[in-house]
């Protein structure tokens, strides 16, 4: 089980807080799906993803980022026990939609830095500290069913 300090939980919950899921969720994907083109193969349906200003401007691009931001909030919730929380959804990325587990830390990588931007000054390095600990945290939970 992960230890969290209080500064730790009570900056989780800060971010979360703040967050607008829709704007954060579709840039964070937009921006991995950008940067690391060969992510783009899991989202065959999402239709045009050939270009940077495609995928800005793709629906389904900003509706699933909305989801996977959205889902996130499981964890924020259940910060003692995230590896159960996400155990249902871990099963789906490994055995049924075969997702490569490193594809979470790049999309958590991109949420960093999405986050970062909108935070500013905020994002301190001790936020960021804790902001990547919860990430890894959750990506090392969707990612154990590959092991």
């Amino acid at each position: 089980m992960v230890e969290w300090t209080d500064f730790e939980r009570a900056t989780i919950q800060d971010i979360f807080s703040k967050m607008d899921y829709e704007s954060v969720g579709h840039n964070a994907l937009a921006r991995c799906l950008v940067v690391y083109p060969w992510t783009q193969r899991y989202f065959g349906n999402f239709g045009n993803l050939y270009n940077a200003a495609a995928i800005m401007g793709n629906p389904k691009v900003a509706a699933h980022g909305a989801v996977v931001l959205h889902g996130l909030d499981r964890a924020v919730k259940n910060m003692d026990n995230i590896k159960a929380t996400y155990a249902e959804l871990s099963v789906l990325h490994s055995e049924k939609l075969h997702v490569d587990p490193d594809n979470f830390r790049l999309l958590a990588d991109c949420l960093t830095i999405v986050v970062a931007s909108r935070l500013g000054t905020g994002f301190t390095a001790d936020v960021q500290a804790a902001f990547q600990k919860f990430l890894a945290v959750v990506g090392a939970a969707l990612r154990k069913q590959y092991h």
